[in-house]
């Protein structure tokens, strides 16, 4: 049985040790679609409130808020310590029940390059200089990026194991507008080039059972994502939580979720069209708590991968 080419086998190859990503989640970032630059209320699947540091130290910088035009940060030494909170106890963690040696520090939550430059410039140097941190993925999205990020990143990326993590979720402007999501998907495109072309590694994370969307469409997203240049990818099938858009369309039976047969069709089908150098991050999502609406298999993950396992056998595969 042969394992689909996985993240942490990429890691583990290239430097020699069991890698682990550090989650981490800042106060002070939020996303141009949820403040009003592009958009209001984040896309529709999106519950604001649930993004919140592993630690609780975001509480104290409630209110506060950063974005590309912002002329100042006051809270920028409170950010750092959080920075260091953070990373100290879950790595500390890491290393004790996995075996963790070195670490990526994962820039998680909201949009993490949507700030002043400095404010970033600071926050990854930081991130940077901690014990046995190779490297740092960042998520962000694709009209929150600067020019001048960018190359800072490509600067970085000669030394360290710099990731950039793009929403890429469709290829059809027609769902990114059903989702508000804010951008098109040119735009993704552009920037993911842009950063392919700095030398930068990209991951892309898809989304399957977004609104009205056919599996041809869903398939179609992961074709273009892979001529994009993507090093790695997440899949995440659409699951409806509380407090949100979508929430509101499932409940007045406008949103039915992706079955789980179909997710499966549809994950095994992307799978097998993904280039052999294109890593795996992520296979499943979904959430284990009374915030779930639907559907109910998202809810465990021990289950939904042994299911994706069992939808892999007779390809010859595991994950």
């Amino acid at each position: 049985m042969q394992q689909i080419y996985t993240y942490g086998n990429y890691l583990k190859n290239k430097f020699g040790c069991k890698v682990y990503k550090v989650g981490i989640n800042i106060s002070g970032f939020t996303c141009p679609n949820i403040d009003g630059t592009v958009a209001k209320g984040g896309c529709t699947f999106c519950e604001n409130d649930s993004f919140s540091a592993s630690t609780g130290e975001t509480q104290e910088l409630k209110g506060f808020h950063l974005n590309l035009e912002s002329k100042s940060n006051p809270n920028l030494q409170k950010q750092l310590d959080q920075l260091e909170m953070q990373f100290n106890a879950i790595s500390k963690r890491q290393s004790e029940e996995y075996g963790a040696k070195k670490f990526l520090v994962y820039f998680q939550s909201f949009t993490n390059t949507y700030a002043p430059f400095d404010t970033l410039k600071a926050l990854y140097e930081k991130a940077l200089s901690f014990p046995n941190v190779v490297g740092l993925s960042i998520g962000t999205r694709s009209d929150s990026i600067t020019d001048e990020t960018l190359e800072y990143l490509a600067l970085l990326n000669k030394d360290k194991e710099i990731w950039i993590e793009f929403g890429i979720q469709s290829v059809y402007d027609e769902t990114l507008q059903k989702i508000n999501r804010g951008h098109s998907s040119d735009n993704v495109k552009e920037w993911i080039v842009k950063s392919k072309e700095k030398g930068l590694n990209v991951c892309g994370h898809l989304i399957f059972g977004l609104p009205d969307e056919t599996e041809e469409m869903m398939l179609e997203t992961s074709k273009q994502a892979y001529e994009w240049g993507i090093d790695s990818v997440k899949y995440h099938p659409l699951y409806v939580v509380k407090k949100t858009a979508l929430a509101n369309d499932f409940i007045k039976g406008l949103f039915t979720p992706i079955n789980e047969a179909e997710y499966l069709d549809v994950l095994i089908k992307s799978i097998m069209m993904k280039p052999e150098n294109v890593t795996v991050q992520r296979v499943t999502a979904g959430i284990n708590n009374s915030s779930l609406l639907s559907p109910d298999w998202c809810r465990d993950k021990n289950i939904q991968i042994k299911n994706i396992n069992s939808a892999l056998k007779p390809l010859g595969l595991k994950y």
